[in-house]
């Protein structure tokens, strides 16, 4: 039963959702909300439940990623996160904070384009998006270079625009459980509806960040 309900799902989202990042989208947005500004650089320890991982941002490869990253990381939005996509020979992909209403709030806040300025080489980290403007709080690492995302075309949008690398701890991506890969992707209007308890009743044994704290 269970996995029939899966493969129901499954097939009435990707009806609406077909980039490979898909990102989800709402009816009301908020273009005017200001990020907090953040560092020139700036270090961030991921604790996971299989070991930590650091993110290092570039404010100058795109500004307006890091400062969203920066104020997410300052607000405690990626505490918690389930890591949903594990794709070790391509990404893997997280940022849905697993309350509803969380996730409703910050669905509403996106970013405008920026220009791609780096290249996705492994370790790389940038935002999930869909269409233009789309991009909210969901990042993605590079787990091999994958040079398409440089300039992959959706409604006019040219690639990912990097902000970051993984400077330590990219042995720990490789160990997250990776037995649903990109299964879950087309679901998350169900995961945005009902948080992370859908997770845990479809998706049992997703590794999961405990923390995301500045540490330089």
């Amino acid at each position: 039963m269970r996995k029939v309900f899966i493969a129901v799902l499954f097939l009435l989202n990707s009806i609406f959702i077909h980039s490979s990042f898909a990102q989800k989208s709402r009816i009301k947005i908020h273009y005017s909300y200001k990020d907090l500004v953040s560092p020139d650089t700036l270090k961030v320890l991921f604790k996971t439940t299989q070991g930590n991982f650091v993110i290092h941002s570039y404010r100058n490869w795109a500004p307006l990623a890091a400062d969203r990253f920066y104020t997410l990381v300052k607000q405690q939005y990626y505490t918690n996160n389930y890591i949903f996509r594990v794709e070790k020979d391509y990404v893997v992909q997280f940022g849905i904070a697993g309350k509803p209403a969380e996730d409703r709030k910050w669905d509403q806040r996106r970013l405008l384009d920026e220009p791609v300025t780096k290249k996705h080489l492994k370790s790389i980290v940038a935002f999930a998006r869909s269409g233009k403007h789309s991009r909210t709080t969901q990042l993605f690492v590079n787990m091999q270079d994958n040079p398409k995302l440089d300039t992959t075309m959706r409604e006019g949008v040219h690639g990912y625009p990097p902000f970051g690398k993984v400077v330590y701890g990219m042995d720990v991506l490789f160990k997250l459980n990776g037995k649903y890969r990109k299964q879950i992707l087309p679901l998350q209007d169900s995961v945005y509806k009902w948080g992370n308890i859908y997770f845990d009743k479809y998706f049992p044994g997703l590794d999961k960040i405990i923390s995301a704290t500045i540490i330089r």
